[in-house]
């Protein structure tokens, strides 16, 4: 094998081994999925990652179905290695999404941002499609599974955009163990192969990266918000804040800039309006979402990076350098099969 440097053949085929029900389940040659970004993750993205040898997933986010038919579609011509497509389980065309994607003979359908209703699993799976769904604990695992899930994402809030409460570390020890009839995914904070390898012997079927894909060369992703990552760290990634637990906020973890400082400043304002009777409590809240309504779009294709959201999880500290697809996917398998290589090396 020689699908990646570093390592000898045989670490390379203990990591196939390890990987093979991801893989497996997935169509691809590793089991890697790159997370479904908004904006970001659309045909060029998603092919370079599948042509890799990963499984790149179109972010439906707010498409119609017509367009979501398009970018499919293109997608399809830029690769003949299989994809998944991610669909927003509020979206109110949800069952005519999965209708498009049945259509087009997407193999996988990933639901995401809510527990999806279970007519649209059993279409999805009545089509022919492999559903994954997110899992943010053990009971609701439990359930998606009985709903008709073939496989889960478990999701750290380590993670970039929307997020849970609960840590990688912490629902893997959770879920992992008790959680062996479908192929679980692990995600959040996830930027090098040993991550994904201690993982994977902990018994997840492969990682799911979407920060760690923003810089591929193929991602059509503005250069100033590639640059941005670039030069983040860390501890830039944060969840935005809730001032007030009347008016609450779903966290989303980003880069932090002029925007996320301007969101607590509208939040504080919008709050104040509320009790001096200018505003109900309904419109008030409906003014501190709308906030940051097409803000994404500003900073990931416009480029508008201090005014924008810059989504990204806590691996942004380990993006370096804007590479091929194909160059980053060869980087993490090599530090998985080298770390599994260094462990063998250390018992001896």
């Amino acid at each position: 094998m020689t699908d990646a440097p570093g390592a000898p053949d045989w670490a390379f085929a203990e990591l196939d081994r390890l990987m093979a029900r991801g893989a497996g389940f997935l169509g691809s040659r590793w089991a890697i999925l790159g997370g479904a970004m908004s904006w970001v993750s659309e045909r060029h993205l998603v092919a370079a990652l599948s042509n890799a040898g990963a499984f790149g997933v179109i972010a439906c986010g707010a498409m119609e179905p017509p367009r979501l038919a398009e970018e499919i579609a293109g997608t399809q011509a830029l690769t003949t290695r299989p994809f998944g497509v991610n669909l927003i389980t509020m979206h109110p065309r949800l069952d005519a999404l999965v209708d498009t994607c049945l259509a087009a003979k997407v193999g996988h359908i990933v639901f995401a941002g809510g527990i999806p209703p279970g007519s649209a699993i059993k279409k999805a799976k009545d089509g022919g499609a492999k559903v994954i769904c997110f899992a943010p604990a053990l009971v609701l695992a439990k359930r998606l599974v009985r709903s008709g899930a073939d496989a889960l994402v478990i999701e750290g809030s380590e993670a970039g955009g929307h997020i849970g409460p609960v840590s990688l570390n912490v629902l893997a020890q959770e879920i992992l163990p008790h959680m062996r009839d479908v192929p679980v995914f692990v995600a959040g904070g996830i930027g090098r192969g040993e991550a994904i390898l201690s993982y994977l012997e902990m018994g997840a079927a492969g990682a799911q990266l979407g920060t760690r894909f923003v810089c591929a060369s193929e991602c059509v992703a503005h250069p100033a918000f590639k640059q941005a990552f670039v030069r983040g760290q860390a501890r830039d990634a944060m969840p935005t804040i809730q001032l007030d637990d009347a008016f609450p906020v779903i966290p989303v973890r980003a880069l932090q800039n002029q925007g996320t400082k301007r969101f607590l400043e509208h939040q504080a304002d919008t709050i104040r309006r509320f009790r001096a009777g200018e505003l109900d409590k309904e419109a008030a809240q409906l003014d501190i979402e709308h906030f940051w309504a097409g803000a994404l779009r500003r900073a990931v294709i416009d480029g508008d990076v201090e005014n924008g959201s810059l989504m990204a999880g806590q691996s942004v500290g380990m993006v370096t350098k804007e590479q091929p697809a194909a160059e980053i996917v060869a980087e993490l398998i090599g530090q998985a099969a080298a770390a599994i290589a260094a462990r063998r090396g250390n018992a001896a």
